[in-house]
């Protein structure tokens, strides 16, 4: 086979001479090879071109966990080639997720936790998809019982959403209303929700844990200004929390912090299991009040493999490994397991944000203490570097810590932003404060930045700028 030169003049195939081979091998890169090999050397042909990527648990960009028990990754493993789909050839695991759906509830206060309703998703983004179209398909019908007009809905929600939202709005057709930032708000309030609100609003989504800041939105404050929007004008506007982070850390280390089912106005709530919820990528959950919340007319009744078996997920064939190992670390950690995890992040998150605000060129715009996630900015009057530069600084040593602008209208304000997941301990807080102390005198040095947004790469996670000039709605 004759290698194809890339536009550098580069060979797009790979020469390799691995270490269960006697003689060089070519492996076209962008073709299947003629001829098949021996696995071992399959395996050390992409081991090798993995070895390129960063280490995962240095990437503080990332919600998504990167550590798991040996025990949970042998769980995953035997159930590698279980499809989450065939509930009548895996009915054991059917089970398993239907035990933590249950958990769940009764984690967010459900009313009646044995019959609410909820599924596992691929993720929380699908699972807040999943949300939003109940949302839609309730005003729908509400609407056409009244005799009015549904081709114009829309959804409330501040411009800090994570970007699964500006798809939503694209993919089925939902006027997005974007509250945007102004001064210190980074978040949607209470009064700036209601004055987006109208006849043909379907919810208002509140955010457990923003991805720009780590901060929480006031979901009991929205719930509460709904409340009296409907008692002036009769509107009876829906919330969704979207608590992919948030409410997977809240129940644990915020109890007195009202937020979920216990606030009559929130319909229904997603969380991702693999961020906060410890499992490996990728599991996410979605979990309606009650059954009126999830309109009977998006649950199919498929008779699949000789059952009757409803599905409402978006996705049908999908792993079961990742709902398996979240029902192992439901039982192994217990509510006091998950809240001793989640609170040494927290702490690992408030310490190394004090530390870091304490070196002089940096202000912190969080400080960890909701999310155990913070971001920061450099302080005004210092103009030889940029948040750009530190991140490049960073990754110098492997450290994986993303800068990125607000979106609007707070463009101005650039930040970097630190995850603390499990694993990340204060040993590794540490480490990172050195190399961060350690770049600091030589960027003091430039004359002036000498990186923009233009490259910060693409490992914002959730924090992306939404682009009117990109395809979609806006």
């Amino acid at each position: 086979m004759t290698a194809q030169p890339d536009d550098r003049g580069v060979s797009r195939d790979l020469e390799i001479n691995p270490i269960f081979s006697r003689e060089p091998v070519r492996v076209p890169r962008y073709a299947m090879p003629d001829q098949g090999m021996e696995p071992d050397t399959a395996y050390q042909v992409v081991h090798d071109e993995l070895m390129l990527d960063g280490n995962a648990r240095q990437n503080l960009a990332t919600f998504v966990s990167t550590w798991a028990e040996p025990q949970a990754r042998h769980l995953m493993a035997e159930c590698a080639e279980k499809n989450m789909i065939d509930k009548d050839e895996y009915p054991q695991t059917a089970e398993l997720e239907t035990r933590c759906v249950h958990m769940l509830a009764r984690l967010w206060h459900a009313e009646d936790p044995r019959r609410t309703t909820g599924c596992s998703t691929t993720g929380s983004s699908e699972a807040a998809m999943l949300g939003g179209l109940a949302l839609k398909r309730r005003w729908q019908h509400r609407r056409r019982a009244e005799g009015r007009p549904t081709d114009r809905p829309n959804l409330v929600m501040g411009i800090n959403v994570q970007i699964c939202w500006e798809k939503f709005a694209d993919y089925f057709e939902v006027e997005p209303r974007y509250v945007p930032m102004e001064g210190d708000r980074y978040h949607l309030t209470p009064d700036k929700a209601v004055e987006r609100c109208d006849e043909n609003t379907i919810g208002v989504v509140a955010v457990l844990g923003s991805t720009f800041d780590g901060s929480y939105e006031p979901v009991s404050g929205i719930a509460a200004a709904l409340d009296d929007l409907e008692s002036r004008t009769g509107l009876d506007i829906p919330v969704h929390v979207d608590g992919a982070s948030g409410a997977m850390i809240a129940p644990f280390l915020d109890p007195g912090l009202t937020w979920d089912f216990r606030l009559p106005r929130v319909a229904s709530v997603n969380t991702s299991g693999h961020k906060y919820g410890l499992v490996m990528p990728g599991v996410g959950w979605v979990l309606w009040r009650d059954r009126d919340a999830l309109p009977d007319d998006l649950v199919f009744h498929v008779n699949y493999l000789g059952g009757d078996m409803p599905t409402f997920a978006l996705n049908f064939s999908r792993p079961g490994a990742q709902v398996v190992a979240q029902y192992y670390n439901f039982l192994r950690l217990g509510f006091d397991g998950y809240r001793r995890v989640q609170q040494t992040c927290r702490d690992v998150a408030t310490r190394l944000a004090a530390e870091i605000a304490g070196l002089d060129p940096f202000e912190l715009i969080t400080d960890g203490g909701e999310l155990p996630v913070f971001a920061f900015r450099i302080r005004d009057g210092i103009d030889t570097f940029s948040v750009f530069d530190v991140s490049a600084a960073l990754r110098e040593r492997g450290w994986l810590v993303p800068a990125y602008t607000f979106p609007a209208d707070r463009t101005d304000l650039a930040v970097l932003r630190v995850v603390v997941r499990n694993g990340f301990s204060h040993d590794l807080a540490d480490l990172l404060l050195e190399d961060l102390r350690r770049a600091l005198p030589r960027l003091r040095e430039q004359h002036e930045p000498h990186r923009d947004a233009d490259d910060a790469g693409g490992f914002a996670h959730g924090a992306e700028t939404k682009n009117p000039r990109r395809p979609g709605r806006h």
